[in-house]
């Protein structure tokens, strides 16, 4: 089975929408998306707040209509700094070990845009990981414990500074590499090349 590896962060709305173009395209085709974390704002940066003009000028004007031709809902979470994502992008890996990493970064996605939940809150993210399949008093454990989080901080580097990860969505199918969410032709076109 071929893979596709999506470099995603949990506060980026192209992240779920793209998932949509790759889960269409990937329909009855023998790939697997591996998911992979990417903070675009590790701490100590400073995150987006939905009340500045920069967030809901780019969803007027990019987002919502990308959502509304792929059928995705989607709204602007009113959390307010966005949320961090480094304890969700360490319970990735927990899952990406347990066989369950899409299904968990669907769930975070989906929670964080579609239904307005605070995705860098410990709580929500247990009950999320629960909801997605993993056992949640192990999740829990490995956010209080950090077990994953000097992975997550190799994962980053090795993102930022080797593979030159600069932006969410990326994904990488074969040898193409896309930037954003993929034209469903130009990706079917990459698939068909593996």
């Amino acid at each position: 089975m071929h893979t596709i590896t999506v470099y995603s962060d949990f506060v980026c709305p192209y992240c779920l929408l793209a998932e949509k173009v790759l889960s269409d395209t990937l329909a009855g085709k023998e790939f697997r998306i591996d998911w992979q974390a990417f903070e675009l704002r590790p701490d100590p940066v400073p995150t987006l707040r939905p009340e500045d003009p920069y967030l809901p000028a780019v969803w007027q004007q990019s987002v919502y209509p990308l959502a509304e031709r792929l059928g995705v809902p989607i709204r602007l979470p009113a959390i307010s700094p966005q949320p961090r994502t480094r304890r969700a992008s360490e319970l990735l890996l927990l899952a990406r070990d347990r066989g369950r990493a899409h299904s968990y970064a669907m769930h975070v996605l989906r929670a964080f845009f579609q239904d307005g939940q605070d995705i860098g809150n410990t709580d929500v993210l247990v009950r999320l990981a629960g909801q997605s399949g993993l056992d949640a008093k192990e999740a829990r454990q490995a956010l209080e414990s950090g077990q994953y989080r000097a992975a997550h901080r190799a994962a980053q580097h090795h993102a930022r500074n080797v593979l030159g990860i600069t932006s969410v969505p990326t994904i990488i199918a074969g040898n193409q590499t896309f930037r954003g969410v993929p034209a469903p032709d130009a990706l079917a076109n990459a698939l068909a090349s593996i």
